[in-house]
């Protein structure tokens, strides 16, 4: 297992929007034992409610969603460019249909309840806060509904509290 060290949010200064924007996240969570996750590309960091949060979001087809809203805690796992092509598969395959974590090699560990991946390189781990669907009434700029929702299937956003930052570099 890699060593990896907790992180303070005030030592933790990678860039947010190369994170989560190029070089992509798994969110994973845990539900009846098994661990299921996703790669996500919108999200982001902030405070929120006078604590340091994450927030993600899901589309209500995508399996993992049901993982998510099963449990209280949920991983962001960010992954070195070695593992590029595992992130797109990851993206691509439903865990309803194959274990598609153990067919990426991945490695489940846990911080307490909360699944995370031993390979990864960064290791966000949060307690869910709030949790909202998306609603197209709600966009002000009318174009985004049409140009990233032409199924009418809006996100689910989750904002987590980040309880710890794993580092193992």
């Amino acid at each position: 297992m890699k060593e990896t060290k907790i992180l303070s949010p005030s030592e933790w200064t990678e860039n947010p929007f190369t994170l989560i924007g190029k070089e992509w996240m798994l969110v994973a969570a845990e539900k009846d034992g098994r661990v299921n996750a996703m790669t996500a590309a919108w999200g982001g960091l902030g405070v929120l409610f006078g604590k340091n949060v994450a927030f993600v979001f899901i589309r209500p087809q995508r399996y993992t969603k049901e993982f998510v809203d099963a449990a209280d805690t949920m991983s962001l796992t960010f992954f070195g460019e070695e593992y590029r092509e595992m992130m797109g598969y990851m993206g691509k395959a439903s865990g309803r249909d194959e274990d598609k974590v153990a067919k990426a090699g991945l490695t489940v560990v846990h911080d307490g309840e909360t699944p995370y991946f031993e390979e990864a390189r960064l290791t966000l781990i949060g307690r869910k806060l709030y949790a909202q669907d998306m609603k197209e009434a709600c966009f002000m700029d009318s174009v985004q509904p049409e140009r990233w929702y032409p199924e009418k299937d809006f996100h689910t956003l989750y904002v987590i509290e980040l309880e710890k930052i794993l580092s193992a570099e």
